[in-house]
């Protein structure tokens, strides 16, 4: 028997990735499972749409890659599972490597987009750093796919799912020995609805304050190109957006001063509406607005902020 599990450690990711595994089973008819790691609330809520197992071990630290792969892989022998969908950040990936490793399977890691055609899973990814797609397959049964935040809705509410435990055994891998606050910037930029992102078309530091005013004003982040970063350090690599970044799909993105490289705009480009501020009319970022402004930016962001005020 074959069937689908699903694991991420975050709720949110864990409910996307529920949506895509339904999405799935319609078309190869398999039953869909997920399973929760140490995380009580995490399984209630998860068991509001899909049957559920719940991993309560002492042993297993959700830090220990290596402890919550061999769990997963008890499960899936558990569960008749040969698809496994994983979240596609930094922890997720990692650990598909280790399952895929120990389950002899394929994987496909930061997929953007997925169907079933003739009994396969079609999966969308980036390559070639971003300048083209590629529609790749597993070809072996067992299959370990890590998807990107963000890409499916959060699977809605049903009835009649249960909650049951799960048993596994795991040999505690690491001991933690003190627990530290996350020091420096903690944005979420994956999360926001609304950002502000600036590239090096800002040649005066000063006009960041009156880009975070902007931001705040819609309700906003502000993020940046990985020049802004790491060249300026104006600001913080968790705003980076981008292959070296994050992948983001925002309601509203305004992009100022930014060129329009692939490396920024494969992490921006599924924003629903982008407006662009830019004073080269023919950047290639132009390529890609639904709404641009030809404009230095010491003279657009000032007008604008006064318009939000």
């Amino acid at each position: 028997m074959a069937g689908i599990l699903v694991y991420s450690d975050k709720t949110s990711y864990a409910l996307e990735l529920i949506t895509a595994a339904q999405l799935i089973a319609k078309d190869m008819g398999l039953p869909v499972q997920v399973v929760s790691i140490n995380h009580v609330e995490q399984a209630t809520e998860l068991a509001k749409r899909v049957d559920t197992y719940k991993i309560d071990n002492a042993a297993i630290n959700l830090a220990d890659t290596a402890a919550v792969a061999s769990a997963l892989k008890q499960a899936a022998n558990q569960l008749s599972a040969n698809i496994v969908l994983l979240s596609s950040n930094r922890r997720g990936r990692e650990i598909a490597g280790r399952l895929a490793q120990s389950l002899n399977a394929g994987c496909l890691s930061d997929v953007n987009s997925l169907k079933v055609n003739s009994g396969k899973i079609e999966c969308l990814r980036n390559a070639l750093g971003g300048a083209t797609v590629a529609n790749q397959v597993i070809e072996v049964e067992n299959q370990v796919i890590t998807i990107m935040p963000k890409v499916f809705e959060q699977a809605a509410e049903a009835g009649g799912c249960r909650l049951s435990e799960l048993v596994v055994e795991v040999k505690a891998g690491l001991k933690v020995l003190e627990v530290k606050v996350k020091g420096g910037d903690s944005v979420d930029i994956e999360a926001a609805e609304i950002l502000v992102a600036v590239g090096q078309g800002m040649e005066n530091q000063g006009d960041l304050a009156k880009v975070e005013a902007i931001a705040k004003a819609l309700g906003g982040e502000v993020a940046c190109t990985k020049p802004v970063s790491t060249d300026k350090k104006w600001l913080s690599q968790e705003r980076i957006i981008g292959l070296s970044g994050k992948k983001c799909k925002p309601s509203l993105a305004i992009l100022m001063g930014i060129s329009g490289q692939v490396q920024f705009t494969v992490g921006i480009r599924d924003a629903k509406t982008i407006v662009v501020i830019n004073n080269d009319e023919n950047a290639d970022i132009m390529k890609m607005a639904d709404y641009a402004m030809v404009a230095d930016l010491e003279d657009a962001i000032p007008e604008l902020l006064k318009c939000l005020g």
